[in-house]
């Protein structure tokens, strides 16, 4: 089974997530974001403090097929980290990103995603991925940032297509649609 659950910065996506697992002991938490800073090093913590302590941790973007183990349960937090950090690979210094480049990066996230997915189908796994919802907003000034908030909507639509489930988490409260 795979779950996406969706929603704007602060929503609460992240703690609906983890309380969909809350009861669960094989649990593993996969974590995206690398620490460049005092703020991401907060709020690493942040979340390492949220979710039980007797989970386990992959932290990395890459390879996410290396997190699986004997756990039945996986929780990836968050698309949204994962795709600028396979965005900022791929594009590196560049301060135009073409269509070309924007379709590298979107297979490149999904090339990530996919043997997930197919092991979960497989083997009977429960996935519950965290993204941000960027449609809801202002459109960005820059082109780095609209490219950006383009290759998040189309990822988390081509996840969402693949999800059985989808919420939608707004002032903490969760919508299931679909």
């Amino acid at each position: 089974m795979i779950t996406l659950v969706t929603g704007g910065a602060r929503s609460g996506k992240s703690t609906f997530a983890e309380g969909l697992l809350k009861d669960k002991r094989d649990v593993v938490y996969i974590a995206t974001s690398i620490i460049t800073d005092r703020e991401m090093e907060e709020r690493v913590e942040h979340h390492r403090m949220s979710r039980p302590s007797y989970w386990r941790t992959f932290e990395g973007y890459r390879n996410l097929v290396e997190s699986m183990g004997e756990e039945k349960y996986y929780l990836l937090d968050c698309i949204t980290i994962m795709v600028s950090n396979i965005m900022f690979d791929i594009s590196k210094d560049t301060d135009y990103i073409d269509t070309n480049m924007q379709r590298k990066i979107e297979d490149k996230i999904m090339d990530e995603l996919d043997p997930l997915f197919n092991k979960s189908k497989e083997d009977g796994l429960y996935i519950v991925l965290v993204t941000n919802e960027v449609g809801n907003s202002l459109i960005p000034e820059d082109h780095i940032s609209r490219v950006f908030r383009d290759i998040q909507g189309r990822v988390n639509q081509r996840i969402a297509k693949l999800a059985d489930q989808v919420y939608l988490v707004c002032c903490g409260i969760p919508v299931k649609i679909k």
